[in-house]
């Protein structure tokens, strides 16, 4: 049974969990700061973890079942190899969607019926992305449902309330999300032009700009961090900017990589853009903290 579960949610792709985790852990401390509701927003975790897993797997069944043998090297490889089905796929995608259904109709009950509208737009993306993500709205997707919808959607479940400067703190935070998603695509380049898939970086037709186009991701965190620094006054903040030499150091390595090196090669850059997400929110929940 371990070994079953420990199958599925490496294939779910549980090393990206971290992201959502942190993200989640901002606005946990923020909601904490003013009196939220500590069981609420552990719920809220499990269904947002959930719904990520939910997708990712999906977005596997949909790949492979449109064109299996245009999927990169290293995806969907537990479907080509025999170790499951798409039917399996699809039965795991719904027994995660089935979690997050039922906290979210707790969260409802308990904090209100807003919950409901923000679980139909989190639903909607975990059923869209795939299709969002052939035509270059990957990076959209992300940002709405990582920045403000989770961090609204966890704030309210905890508060009973919106916030703006909330609003504002989702997108510093979630630049960094999307800077992980796009230094994915980044490493897929090729894979993606040969299979036809839209990403933003594929669209842009020239890796070197989609590597380029780091700056511009994490540049905009800095932006709404800075935003976000002017409304809150925490100025604690700032020490977010100590992360930019790892961002120089991703950047370098994205340029080495090769497609069709061995996997370890692509997570180790992958993992990169990652703990840069990790590091800003470690950061970030110090300054809330303190």
């Amino acid at each position: 049974m371990i070994k079953t579960v420990w199958f599925w949610l490496k294939n779910s792709r549980i090393f990206s969990l971290p992201m959502t985790i942190m993200s989640w852990l901002i606005i946990f401390v923020y909601a904490l700061n003013e009196g939220g509701s500590i069981v609420n927003g552990v719920l809220a975790l499990i269904a947002i973890s959930c719904c990520q897993l939910a997708t990712n797997l999906f977005d596997d069944y949909a790949d492979y079942k449109n064109s299996p043998e245009l999927t990169q090297q290293c995806k969907c490889e537990y479907i080509k190899n025999g170790e499951a089905t798409l039917n399996d796929v699809l039965k795991v995608v719904i027994i995660y969607c089935s979690i997050a259904f039922i906290i979210g109709a707790i969260l409802a009950f308990k904090a209100g019926f807003a919950v409901v509208w923000l679980a139909i737009l989190g639903g909607s993306f975990v059923l869209s992305y795939s299709k969002l993500s052939k035509i270059g709205l990957s990076e959209l997707a992300v940002g709405i449902t990582f920045g403000p919808l989770l961090f609204e959607g966890v704030y309210y479940v905890m508060t009973q309330n919106f916030s703006f400067e909330v609003f504002i703190l989702s997108f510093a935070v979630v630049m960094f999300t999307i800077g992980l998603m796009y230094v994915h695509t980044v490493l897929d380049f090729e894979g993606d032009v040969v299979s036809h898939k839209k990403t933003l970086c594929s669209r842009l037709g020239d890796k070197k700009k989609a590597i380029n186009g780091v700056w511009v991701v994490y540049g905009l965190g800095y932006l709404f961090t800075i935003v976000y620094i002017f409304i809150s006054k925490n100025y604690l903040f700032f020490l977010t900017f100590l992360l930019i030499p790892l961002i120089f150091n991703l950047y370098k390595s994205l340029w080495s990589f090769k497609c069709g090196e061995d996997v370890k090669e692509f997570y180790f850059r992958l993992l990169k853009a990652r703990n840069l997400m990790v590091y800003y929110s470690l950061i970030a929940v110090f300054a809330l903290w303190c």
